[in-house]
């Protein structure tokens, strides 16, 4: 059934369709809409949940981390401020290897305060043991949603859903809504591998000495290395029973390009007119869309790239004295070829700026026309004035 929904609502119908049974949240613009209409889903008995309305983000990771210590399905969301006021326990719900999932409205970090979009403060979340999952549009927030959970309980690491805040959180368009009977079968109730019962009782979270805690990390570690084989997997199965699969990356006419735009987000579906328009004047441009940034999909981005003379990074973030972190990451992915392309690292779009089709053409004839790298990130954009 098609519904014309808001980008946030469509994670809304996702929890719905997914059978949480304990969300947790505190409201942050521009998350709000995603909670508001969960808790009418609870109030008006469509969603069979105990929704727990909190004093501040903290504390709703906190909830979520207890509710998925007992083992039922749990969610969260937040944006911006509120996801660096969470960071501490994100990695509590990592270390205790618990499956939830939240949703992540990308928001610009304050000073000053901005409401709007760029990736700073997922990224900067980077480290903390958490699956990252950046989506295009709200079928595809809806798809990944529900794939999270799935992802989520194979592997017991959480997921973050990332979508740009307004331009795809408050923006409307047809999202397909599949059928729970559909949902049902591709994501079975949860069966908890960590359960704390007063019957079987242990100890989750207690003091590690040395000799343990390495170990612990590890294992960390070797389940993000199982992510990309497993999600390839959940992925396939998605598209046998709904028709529609996104994999890690999506490599567009890249096979014969020159050069490659390397974007996340709702930048892509841009991007993708941009590219258009660039084939059809004789340029031979193609577009890389990274949807997964951890684990990041080394081996994917070596194939699609491989033959490309350039490539141009946009980042809609900025790690400060280092420049676009996505370009860095792909710099690392690349840096054991032998003849790997250039990697060109712009700097776009933060705190909400817009990145229309002509801010990409233009990155797209700045890297055509330069014959190296500029050693830092270029800012594309500034006003001038």
């Amino acid at each position: 059934m098609k519904q014309v929904l808001e980008g946030s609502h469509a994670v809304s119908e996702a929890v719905r369709l997914a059978r949480v049974q304990v969300i947790s949240a505190y409201p942050i613009t521009p998350q709000t809409h995603i909670v508001e209409a969960i808790s009418e889903q609870c109030s008006s008995g469509r969603l069979a949940a105990r929704f727990m309305c909190v004093e501040s983000e903290h504390s709703a990771m906190a909830s979520v981390i207890g509710a998925a210590s007992g083992g039922v399905r749990t969610f969260t969301a937040t944006s911006g401020q509120g996801l660096a006021y969470m960071h501490e326990l994100l990695h509590w719900a990592s270390g205790a290897r618990l499956p939830i999932v939240m949703a992540e409205v990308n928001r610009a970090l304050a000073p000053g305060w901005n409401i709007w979009v760029d990736q700073t403060d997922s990224l900067s979340q980077r480290d903390t043991g958490w699956i990252q999952l950046y989506c295009e549009d709200g079928q595809e927030v809806l798809d990944t949603t529900l794939l999270a959970y799935r992802l989520a309980e194979e592997i017991n690491l959480p997921v973050m859903v990332i979508l740009d805040a307004f331009f795809l959180s408050h923006t409307y368009e047809p999202v397909d809504i599949p059928d729970q009977e559909q949902v049902d079968e591709f994501l079975p109730p949860i069966e908890a591998k960590i359960i704390l019962d007063t019957a079987d009782p242990f100890a989750l979270g207690q003091m590690v000495p040395p000799g343990a805690y390495m170990e612990m990390r590890h294992d960390i570690q070797l389940a993000m290395e199982r992510v990309p084989t497993t999600y390839q997997q959940m992925d396939g199965l998605f598209a046998e029973l709904f028709g529609r699969s996104y994999g890690d990356v999506d490599s567009v006419l890249c096979d014969d390009a020159d050069i490659v735009l390397v974007v996340s987000g709702t930048v892509t579906g841009t991007c993708r007119q941009a590219l258009a328009d660039l084939r059809s004047l004789g340029e031979k441009a193609g577009m890389l869309k990274i949807k997964m940034f951890r684990p990041f999909p080394n081996e994917p981005i070596r194939r699609a790239l491989k033959g490309v003379s350039k490539i141009a990074v946009v980042d809609r973030n900025c790690s400060f004295g280092a420049g676009g972190i996505f370009a860095q990451e792909i710099r690392s992915a690349l840096c054991n070829f032998e003849t790997g392309p250039l990697v060109y690292s712009y700097i776009a779009g933060l705190g909400g700026r817009d990145i229309t089709g002509d801010t990409l053409k233009e990155i797209y004839y700045r890297t055509k026309s330069s014959e190296m790298p500029e050693m830092h990130s270029v800012w594309i954009g500034l006003n001038q004035e």
